[in-house]
């Protein structure tokens, strides 16, 4: 496999996207070691800014959002790397929540692949692609001025990219269930141990204690490093509402216990998100002054694609593609009060490398839908349509619907859906994605 060997510096945009997209079909992952050498022959960029460092199996993007949200609102410029992307790349990159523009993007990509090539010739490997576009972050965020730097792990923790930042401000952990389980351990202790793995010495972590064996591993690798450990529970914060277009929730601390704030999902897993980032602001802030009304307004503003977002007049997509997310989804529609549910249509793809027996089976076994159409995910690793239906016609009697392609199958789900209805599009992210270039390509008016 050779990429393409054109300088640099006369790579178009369009071609540089091209280049990283295909970085996947010659290279591999690599240790930490290797991601710090590359971050060193980089420069070390932005490694003097207040890093916070997020990992977690479910809401570490949505923690990611909050906290972005609160610090921006305190007059705190921030860079944020995320993934993945659901339309550009562009958006894995993002600094005062604007994701990088093409021409910065380009600028950028330029000077890592110099430094890329420069190691490649020295006989280093070169970066994979989740790290080449770590170092195109890290290196975007070294050209401004912002305070604070939020990575979002890829995958895992400490075997992750994203852990060769040696002395982040603070790290977070989100909720634990059970994915990547070839990779990460078919336990939750062996998930919980990678998560964990982004915990050093001096660096507070705040975590997710709603697993009481994942939050014991957390607890414990704390105490080992003698780090400071601000386990999150329910008993933090009291629900108050579910509605379609938000939840609305009270802090039970001394401080905010009359407070109300509104996140716009109807998630009821986003309060437990929502706090997290909260508590955690709350510490990277100590000792300057807050405004906890500019919270309530940008939390009540926020937008966050993907996560129960409503996205046309009987569409609701959620990147729900694990069994822990799958549960969530699931507690989160069922809040819904009834005529806000609708008669439920559930539109379902997955990829081969997630556990999409058990989430059908869940799903099937916990909600009450009118029919189920499954299509096939723009990825190699998409699973077969005829084999999710196999799958769904097991567990369920309702009707099945196959449709390979992604403009039958949401135009089926909104014939199917009749007066009454409402569509949920869950089971990845490849599909949220999917669907929302559709919309925007106006080949399906929904």
């Amino acid at each position: 496999m050779m990429l393409n060997k054109k300088e640099p510096e006369v790579f178009t945009y369009e071609e540089a996207a091209a280049y990283i997209e295909e970085i996947p079909k010659f290279t591999k992952k690599h240790t930490l070691e290797h991601t710090k050498l590359f971050l060193k022959r980089l420069g070390n960029p932005a490694v003097d800014r207040k890093i916070v460092h997020v990992a977690g199996t479910n809401g570490k993007g949505s923690v990611c959002a909050y906290l972005q949200a609160i610090l921006m609102a305190e007059g705190k410029r921030t860079g944020f790397f995320t993934s993945p992307h659901l339309v550009s790349v562009n958006e894995r990159i993002r600094m005062d929540n604007v994701q990088i523009d093409n021409k910065t993007f380009l600028e950028v990509f330029r000077k890592v692949l110099k430094t890329v090539r420069r190691m490649v010739e020295d006989g280093i490997e070169h970066p994979s692609y989740f790290e080449f576009l770590f170092g195109m972050g890290m290196t975007a965020f070294a050209e401004t001025d912002v305070e604070y730097i939020i990575l979002e792990t890829g995958l895992g923790g400490r075997l992750d990219a994203t852990n060769a930042i040696e002395k982040p401000a603070l790290s977070i952990i989100t909720s634990i269930s059970l994915d990547h389980t070839a990779i990460l351990g078919d336990t939750i202790r062996k998930i919980a141990v990678e998560k964990a793995g982004i915990i050093k010495p001096k660096v507070p972590v705040f975590f997710d204690g709603s697993n009481k064996e994942a939050a014991e591993v957390i607890r414990t690798k704390g105490e080992e490093l003698g780090v400071y450990c601000r386990e999150v529970t329910n008993h933090a914060y009291e629900i108050r509402e579910v509605h379609r277009k938000y939840i609305a929730f009270s802090r039970r601390s001394a401080y905010d216990k009359d407070v109300i704030f509104q996140v716009p999902m109807c998630g009821c897993y986003q309060a437990m998100n929502a706090e997290l980032a909260l508590e955690a602001s709350e510490y990277l802030l100590a000792g300057e002054e807050i405004h906890m009304d500019r919270w309530k307004q940008v939390l009540a503003q926020l937008h966050w694609e993907g996560r129960m977002e409503r996205i046309g007049a009987h569409i609701t997509v959620d990147g729900a593609h694990n069994p822990g997310a799958m549960q969530a989804f699931v507690e989160s529609v069922k809040a819904l009060d009834e005529s806000e549910r609708g008669e439920m249509i559930l539109l379902f793809s997955a990829v081969s490398d997630k556990k999409y027996d058990e989430m059908i089976e869940y799903l099937c076994g916990n909600l009450d839908v009118k029919a189920y159409i499954v299509t096939q995910i723009e990825d190699e690793r998409g699973v077969p349509v005829e084999e999710l239906a196999d799958i769904f016609r097991r567990y369920t009697d309702r009707p099945v619907y196959c449709k390979e392609r992604l403009e039958d199958a949401v135009g089926t789900a909104l014939d199917k859906r009749g007066e009454s209805g409402e569509i949920y599009c869950l089971g990845s992210l490849y599909l949220v994605g999917m669907i929302k270039k559709l919309l925007a390509g106006g080949a399906i008016d929904a």
